[in-house]
């Protein structure tokens, strides 16, 4: 694997990390018997900045050559 394969792994693997933390942070915070409206939102909204962050960082990624 070549330097830019692990980078790129790299910066995936921790999106997906944070992502999948948030998921887990969300459900605890508005968990109990199910989702709240809040929790919802908040989910929703954690899905929404997972997507820009990984096109923002996709798109630099790629200006760097």
């Amino acid at each position: 694997m070549d330097r830019d394969a692990v980078v790129e792994a790299v910066v995936a693997l921790v999106g997906v990390g944070t992502l999948a933390a948030a998921i887990v942070g969300i459900g605890l915070t508005y968990g109990g018997d199910g989702l709240s409206a809040d929790g919802g939102t908040a989910l929703v909204g954690a899905i929404a900045f997972f997507l820009v962050f990984m096109s923002a960082i996709g798109v630099g990624l790629s200006r760097r050559y």
